[in-house]
């Protein structure tokens, strides 16, 4: 019983300090504009922009590396070469962000509000993203592409953002770097068309069968048979195949579904 009760508190207090994880610190790219302030030292005081390689030059003490560093790692080494170079005793240094244009994502395509977003820390999620720009439209797909540069060479992952939440798979829901770009393409859509009530074009739903393609597009016309159908859909080569599809039959991208008069 007491080992019992020594996992229950060990368990306990491991879910107790992983909600208390704060995010990570946001750090600092090329393009970003900072301001530097020195405690009673106010000439010291400068807005800068950091360089593309990452550097910024600072009085007193030259070049200092800052890119990927964190504002309170910035305030840390600055100190620490006024000190050691004798300019200011005890440098009480703050660091503050004035424009974030060194870590910025842009989102692309079928999402309500398009455009570059800054990454404000460390870990920020391409959901957070999406959410940034809006969400997904109506008129956008599934599927998300992320595009950018990891350990310097090109990258490119297609993720399934309804699987995400509906199956359990939020490991995919990847962090996103400076540089990235976040695209949604148009939804995949089917066609109807002949005796039915409102033909065109529908967006192709999850696990959509011909039953569900037809009520989309208001069941057939007094007219029209859902035991006459006709399927028009290409196949590997491109070529179109035309068949006579059960109702519980599913529907793909591309698909025309075609409804003929009854014969009685």
């Amino acid at each position: 019983m007491r080992s019992l009760l020594v996992a229950i508190c060990l368990i306990f207090a491991a879910a107790v300090a992983q909600a208390e994880v704060k995010p990570a610190e946001y750090r600092l790219g090329s393009g970003d504009v900072i301001r530097i302030q020195v405690f009673q030292n106010p000439d010291l005081t400068l807005e800068t922009r950091v360089s593309e390689s990452g550097y910024i030059t600072y009085p007193l003490i030259g070049a200092v590396a800052v890119g990927g560093a964190s504002l309170v790692e910035v305030e840390t080494r600055i100190a620490r070469q006024l000190g050691d170079g004798g300019f200011v005793q005890r440098p009480q240094v703050s660091v503050m962000l004035l424009q974030n244009r060194g870590n910025q994502v842009s989102v692309l395509g079928q999402v309500n509000r398009p455009g570059r977003f800054p990454i404000e820390t460390a870990g920020t999620r391409l959901s957070e993203m999406l959410a940034n720009a809006g969400g997904i439209a109506g008129t956008g797909a599934d599927s998300v592409i992320v595009v950018g540069v990891r350990d310097g060479k090109p990258f490119r992952k297609e993720i399934d953002l309804p699987a995400l939440f509906l199956d359990g798979r939020m490991s995919e829901d990847m962090a996103v770097a400076g540089g990235d770009v976040i695209y949604v393409h148009r939804a995949p859509l089917f066609y109807v068309y002949g005796e039915v009530q409102r033909p065109g074009a529908f967006r192709v739903e999850r696990g959509m069968t011909v039953m569900q393609a037809l009520a989309q597009g208001g069941g057939p016309t007094v007219r029209g048979s859902e035991d006459r159908l006709r399927l028009h859909r290409r196949d590997a080569s491109g070529a179109v195949v035309k068949s006579s599809p059960e109702l519980g039959d599913p529907i793909q991208p591309d698909d025309v579904l075609y409804v003929r008069e009854s014969i009685f």
